[in-house]
């Protein structure tokens, strides 16, 4: 049977209980090893319930849970030990910096005030306590503190990761759609224009008198099917038409080619063409072939029997071209219904080739007219020099098709920062690239201060520790040279304060002084009386 993952309810309360057991065990060591003083079991039973509530409620409240250990210490000396653990616990654990910060401050403040206000501390022990309080909690905190903002900064590495991933999906699944969209644009611009052709010639057969009934009725059988066929090709290339992109112009058709197609096809047209027109710079030949197709096919389909005529003109620095037909004799084939935006298409593509295109009835028909520059601009170049040809609006149905803006398979806008499964929007690179510098920037910060400030702290210690420690007991050297055996203590002119002795006690009748030695300033000279008399002195080595 496959082991079942333990809870993480579970791993929290055997993580807090064995934290518990860590940071008691100096308390409760202490408080069952003799001698036991009066009281000694309900303060070792209520030390030990302190350090339970601590943990239990650390992780919701852990400044109030560094506090409660800090408070302990006063009542056992034994709860120093837990100090450092709550304190990088809650570095860990804060959110913000401020308010422990704050709680550190009010500590210190308060503790120097108690130990040299009230109770007469001397400076060297306030020294210690607040070295505690520094390298026991500070620093702690600090490394806390640094601690997790290296995890965060792990984290803004994972979602940059997942982020750059995101984008290569996405760049991916672009690639995937600009292909469904040159197939589409493939069908639309080489099966429409035959399909309308097809129907054209359909339409002839139908109208011709001199066929029997029979065949005129299965020539108009045969329009209806390639008008429905026109429709069917026109829904596919909208389910797969995701993104536009350029048109793929048949290889080798020029504009002499494509009408000589469209007169066999049986519609009426005439070509003018300067004969100059013919060597054209690709990007225009591009647009030229495209808006005489386009316009063919919407005059066959929407003008049969209309005589159209096709003008090609080459003129300084730029191209007109322009298809003009007249009114139908017996109006627009049957079919779907017009969709209204191929001319948005043809704008589009005139655009990119950096011209105009004006479009509209005249004189009974319908004209097209194109003016391009023979040097397209820089930004159009660029745009169709793209591997995937030049961005179009959404343009779907032969000839006139439906016009929009970039979308998915959805119907959705698509800004190309979905998620690679098209499930919703991901974060933009740039975005999660800021979160990752900032998250390297506060690590980088949070170790600084996490070495720098607790050195910081120190020195001030020692700032604040010294004149204390030396404020009128310090003898200097040339002082201490001048004074002379035998002299009565009242006219040497000693410092009005004595320095504390060294640890290991002081003999009757000597007294000590500092020489100011920075920052500890340790008792230096060591003056003994006898009567009133000095009857010795000598340096004590450091």
């Amino acid at each position: 049977m496959e082991a079942q993952p333990t809870p993480p309810a579970v791993r929290r309360r055997a993580g807090d209980l064995l934290l518990w057991a860590v940071v008691a065990a100096p308390v409760a060591y202490a408080g069952l090893t003799p001698p036991w003083p009066r009281h000694a079991v309900p303060l070792l039973v209520g030390s030990l319930a302190l350090l339970g509530l601590a943990v239990a409620f650390g992780r919701r409240w852990p400044l109030a849970a560094l506090l409660a250990v800090v408070l302990g210490s006063l009542v056992d000396g034994n709860f120093v030990f837990a100090i450092p653990v709550f304190s990088y616990l809650a570095g860990r654990r804060s959110a913000g910096a401020g308010r422990v910060a704050a709680g550190f401050a009010a500590v210190a403040v308060a503790g120097t005030a108690v130990n040299l206000g009230l109770l007469g501390t001397n400076p060297a022990t306030w020294f210690l306590l607040a070295s505690v309080l520094l390298f026991a909690g500070v620093f702690p905190w600090l490394l806390g503190r640094l601690r997790r903002q290296q995890r965060a900064l792990a984290e803004a590495g994972a979602r940059h990761a997942e982020a750059e991933e995101r984008e290569r999906r996405a760049a991916v699944e672009r690639v995937r759609l600009r292909e469904r969209a040159r197939i589409a644009q493939d069908m639309h611009d080489s099966l429409g224009h035959d399909l309308s052709l097809i129907a054209l010639r359909a339409a002839a057969l139908e109208l011709a008198t001199d066929l029997p009934p029979a065949h005129r009725a299965a020539a108009g059988e045969l329009r209806a099917s390639v008008a429905t066929a026109t429709e069917r090709l026109h829904d596919i290339i909208g389910v797969l038409r995701e993104e536009r992109s350029g048109s793929l112009r048949p290889a080798g058709e020029s504009v002499a080619e494509l009408v000589d197609g469209a007169r066999d096809a049986g519609l009426s047209v005439e070509l003018r063409s300067d004969p100059a027109a013919g060597d054209l710079p690709p990007l225009v030949a591009h647009a030229v072939h495209r808006v005489v197709r386009e316009a063919l096919t919407n005059a066959a389909r929407y003008a049969p029997g209309a005589p159209v005529t096709v003008t090609v003109d080459r003129a300084g620095g730029e191209v007109a071209v322009s298809v003009v037909n007249g009114p139908a004799p017996n109006g627009p084939l049957p079919g779907p219904a017009s969709h209204g935006s191929g001319l948005l298409a043809l704008r589009e593509r005139v655009r990119l080739a950096g011209g105009t295109l004006d479009a509209g009835p005249r004189g009974g028909g319908f004209a097209v007219a194109a003016h391009l520059p023979l040097t397209a601009p820089a930004a159009a170049a660029d745009e169709a020099d793209r591997p995937d040809g030049p961005a179009l609006p959404t343009v779907a149905g032969p000839g006139t098709g439906r016009a929009g803006g970039l979308t998915s398979a959805a119907g959705e806008p698509d800004d190309g920062l979905r998620d690679g499964d098209g499930t919703g929007p991901a974060d933009r690179p740039g975005d999660a690239a800021r979160r990752l510098r900032e998250a390297r920037r506060r690590a980088r910060r949070s170790l600084l201060v996490a070495f720098g400030a607790p050195a910081g702290l120190a020195l001030v210690l020692a700032l604040v520790y010294y004149p204390l420690a030396t404020a009128g007991a310090v003898l200097d050297r040339s002082g201490y040279e001048r004074l002379r055996l035998g002299e009565e203590r009242d006219a040497l002119g000693l410092p009005r304060r004595q320095a504390d002795p060294p640890a290991g006690g002081a003999p009757a009748g000597c007294e000590f002084y500092t020489d100011g030695n920075f920052p500890f300033a340790e008792p230096t000279w060591r003056l003994c009386f006898a009567d009133g008399r000095l009857v010795s002195k000598e340096k004590i080595a450091q």
